[in-house]
């Protein structure tokens, strides 16, 4: 079975309807939240970024469903610091936690100082920064010195069960590369399927039939397919500008100068934008048809309220077409 969950953008929302929106789509019958953790937005236009440990535990707190996060250890967070953070978390909240690393971007790294590396440095820190939190989870005492730095730490709380650890990757190669070490693969889905279809693929090679598939599914739907691009314009043209920009500026207004560029041709091929609820609902489920163990619908513009309300009487249909 697919499980189909909600994303909780934090760069384009205040903490406090963050978690009321989380509520709110847990009761309509999404089966799940997947929380992102930036620093600064994509968009000044967003102009939001809270900080999301804080808010994952106190929306855990306010939810019953299983939870899931995606941060890029080594930079902001030290590995050690990071897997407190997930320890804590899973200890109140047993088995509703999922853990995914990245290898990060400077718009939310670079603000700790450190030069900012090319892809192959931050594959190699990010493995390092894997191993130290897969350790410390399993209640060993760790000392390491190569990339980063951990001397005698050791977590003292921490839950029954392990937090799964997943690999972020958008590439065939960062899908080979985290199936290497991961639990679990997350990957984003827009526009072309092919492009995620390989992705798993990759993935699926090195790590087997078993691990689990997490997709973040990035659209825009609203009343009219213009208002559907209008809305993935204003707050998404800079996400859609792709190649290794997205990883290397640091600054929204970076963002906000380069998507001045972006037209909605280039957005529809990043993501799926229609004013047709039945052509999301149809794209959702050839998702599902992937072997995707949970979709996690993101829905960029600010209409969330109606989002919910709109897809929550789809779920239950879109749940039984994996398996």
């Amino acid at each position: 079975m697919t499980l189909i969950g909600y994303h909780a953008s934090h760069e384009q929302f205040a903490p406090s309807a963050l978690r009321e929106y989380s509520v709110l789509a847990e009761q309509a019958g999404f089966q799940g939240i997947k929380s992102s953790d930036h620093f600064k937005p994509w968009s000044e236009r967003q102009a939001q970024s809270g900080f999301a440990w804080s808010w994952l535990g106190a929306t855990m707190q306010a939810c019953s469903s299983p939870f899931g996060v995606i941060s890029a250890p080594g930079y902001r967070y030290h590995p050690a610091v990071l897997a407190q953070a997930a320890a804590t978390c899973a200890e109140m909240f047993p088995d509703r936690l999922w853990l995914a690393l990245g290898s990060g971007q400077a718009l939310n790294e670079s603000i700790t100082g450190v030069q900012w590396p090319e892809k192959a440095e931050r594959n190699a820190r990010l493995k390092e920064c894997a191993e130290v939190i897969r350790a410390l989870f399993n209640g060993e005492e760790v000392t390491h010195r190569g990339r980063i730095t951990v001397i005698e730490a050791k977590l003292y709380s921490r839950p029954e069960r392990p937090v799964p650890l997943f690999g972020a990757a958008v590439s065939k190669e960062s899908a080979t590369f985290v199936a290497s070490w991961a639990d679990g693969l997350l990957t984003t889905s827009g526009a072309d399927l092919k492009a995620t279809k390989d992705v798993i693929a990759a993935f699926r090679e090195v790590a087997g039939d078993d691990k689990p598939i997490y997709l973040q599914h990035a659209l825009s739907w609203a009343e009219t397919e213009d208002k559907a691009f209008e809305h993935a314009l204003d707050q998404w043209a800079p996400v859609s500008i792709g190649g290794e920009v997205n990883w290397d500026l640091r600054r929204p207004s970076d963002f906000d100068l380069i998507s001045t560029a972006v037209r909605r041709e280039d957005v529809a091929e990043t993501l799926k934008v229609s004013g047709d609820l039945q052509q999301h609902i149809a794209w959702i489920a050839e998702l599902a048809e992937l072997g995707a163990d949970h979709i996690y619908l993101h829905c960029v513009g600010r209409n969330q309220m109606q989002f919910i309300e709109a897809f929550a009487p789809h779920i239950p249909s879109l749940s039984r077409h994996n398996g």
